[in-house]
C-alpha cells in the first residue's frame, strides 16, 4: 500500500539546508518514475484511476494524522483542565468546612449573649445577613463584641469571601473543561472519519490493483533508500572534512559506496557534545526496542504509539521531557540542517508539521508511520525530499 504521506507542497519558506541540488535531482527522477509506473488513465467505466485512488488514500491518511495531533492537543488540554477543576472543587470543599467552623463560632457567641440576656438581635441578624461586612462596619454592634468575638467575625468574613471566589473559579473551570471535552470529541470524530474513508477506498480495490499499488510502493522505498545512502555519503564527507580542519584523521571516511554510521557526537560542523551523545544513545536504544509495535492513533506506549507519542517516549527514556504534539515538539530544541542531522535528532514532515520520526544516522529514522503499520526503521525520504519540513535537536 502506498505511503500515507504524499501531498503536493506549496512553495514557501523552508528551513535552511534541507535541500541539496543532488537530492532535488533525485526527487525529480523519482516523480518521473512513479508517474510512468502508476495507472494514471481513468478507467472506461468512470471509476477513478489507480493513481487517483492512491493519492486519495495517502491524503486521507495524512489528514487522519493531522487530526490525530489535534486530538492529542485536545486530550492534553482536557487532562490539564480536569486536574485544575478537581483541585478547585477540593479547595471549595475545604473552604466550606472552614466557613462552617467560623459560622459555628459566631453562633456560639450569639447563643451565649442570648442566655445572659445580652442584646443579641444584631448578632443573629449578622449571622443571617447576605452582606456581613455591612454589620461589621456598624459601631453599635462592634462595641458589644469582645476582641475574641471580633476575631471570629474577621475569620467569618474572610472565609466567606474566599469561598465565594473559589466557587466562582470552580464554576468557570468546569465550563472550560466541558468545552475542552467537546473539542476532544470533535477531534476524535475527525480522525475516525478520515480513517473510515481510507478503509472504504481500499476495500473497493481488486487483488490485482492492490498488487500494483504494492509494486509502486516498493519502487518508492527503493528510491528512498538510494537517497538515504546519498545523504549518508554527504554527511560522512562533511564530517571527514571537519575532522581534517580540526586536525583529526579521516582515512577512508566517505570513500566507500556506503558511508559509515555517524556517531551521535559527530556532525557536519565537526562540533562535539558528549552530553548529547550520551542522551542520544539512550534514546536510540529505547527507539530500537519499540520496533514492531503497532501504530495506534493517540497512543503513547508502552504497547503502541502514534508518531509524536513515540518520539516523546524515546527522549523520556533519555531523561528529556518533550511536549505531546508535533506542533510543540518542533519548537522544543535547536533547528539544524538535514546535512547536519545527528542520531537522536527529530525529523519533522509536511507544512502542517503533522509527522515526526527520530533520526538514527545514514539517512534513516525510526518512526510510527500510520494506522495499520508498525514502528519501523525507514528512510527519511520515505515520502520524497519535499515531505521533509525541518530537523530539530531536542537536547
Amino acid at each position: 500500500m502506498a505511503s500515507q504521506h504524499r501531498k503536493p507542497r506549496s512553495a514557501g519558506a523552508r528551513v535552511a539546508g534541507i535541500r541539496t541540488p543532488a537530492l532535488a535531482t533525485a526527487a525529480l527522477t523519482s516523480v518521473a518514475l512513479l508517474s510512468q509506473t502508476a495507472n494514471a488513465a481513468p478507467s472506461d467505466d468512470g471509476k477513478p484511476s489507480l493513481e487517483e485512488v492512491e493519492k486519495k488514500v495517502d491524503d486521507l491518511y495524512r489528514q487522519a494524522e493531522s487530526a490525530t495531533e489535534k486530538y492529542n492537543a485536545a486530550k492534553e488540554k482536557t487532562t490539564k483542565q480536569r486536574k485544575r477543576t478537581d483541585g478547585l472543587v477540593d479547595d471549595v470543599a475545604q473552604r466550606a468546612q472552614k466557613l462552617n467552623e467560623a459560622r459555628e463560632e459566631l453562633g456560639s457567641y450569639a447563643a451565649a449573649q442570648y442566655r445572659t440576656g445580652a442584646s443579641a438581635p444584631d448578632t443573629a441578624a449578622f449571622l443571617l445577613a447576605d452582606t456581613p461586612q455591612d454589620y461589621f462596619d456598624q459601631n453599635q454592634l462592634m462595641s458589644r463584641l469582645t476582641d475574641r468575638q471580633k476575631g471570629a467575625v474577621d475569620d467569618y468574613v474572610t472565609e466567606r469571601s474566599a469561598t465565594m471566589k473559589q466557587r466562582q473559579e470552580a464554576t468557570e473551570s468546569l465550563a472550560t473543561l466541558t468545552d475542552a471535552q467537546n473539542d476532544l470529541k470533535i477531534a476524535k470524530a475527525a480522525v475516525q472519519k478520515k480513517l473510515g474513508e481510507a478503509r472504504e477506498l481500499l476495500s473497493r480495490l481488486t487483488a490485482q490493483e492492490k498488487a500494483r499499488l504494492a509494486a509502486i510502493e516498493k519502487q518508492r522505498q527503493e528510491e528512498a533508500a538510494r537517497k538515504a545512502a546519498e545523504l549518508a555519503r554527504q554527511q560522512a564527507a562533511e564530517q571527514a572534512a571537519a575532522q581534517q580542519e580540526s586536525g583529526g584523521t579521516s582515512a577512508d571516511t566517505g570513500s566507500s559506496s556506503t558511508a559509515p554510521s555517524p556517531s551521535p557526537s559527530g556532525s557536519g560542523s565537526g562540533s562535539e557534545d558528549p552530553s548529547y551523545a550520551t542522551k542520544a544513545d539512550k534514546a536510540l536504544a529505547f527507539a530500537r526496542a519499540q520496533i514492531g509495535k503497532p501504530y495506534v492513533w493517540g497512543a503513547t506506549g508502552p504497547d503502541s504509539y502514534d508518531c509524536s507519542g513515540l518520539t516523546q517516549a524515546v527522549w523520556k527514556a533519555a531523561g528529556v521531557t518533550l511536549p505531546r504534539t508535533t506542533y510543540d515538539q518542533v519548537n522544543a530544541g535547536t533547528t539544524v540542517s538535514l546535512a547536519d542531522a545527528r542520531p537522536g535528532d527529530l525529523i519533522f514532515f509536511y507544512d502542517d508539521v503533522s509527522h515526526v520520526g527520530v533520526y538514527i544516522g545514514n539517512g534513516m529514522m525510526i518512526h510510527a508511520p500510520k494506522p495499520g503499520a508498525y514502528v519501523r526503521e525507514e528512510s527519511v525520504f520515505y515520502d520524497g525530499e519535499s515531505g521533509i519540513h525541518s530537523v530539530v535537536r531536542p537536547a
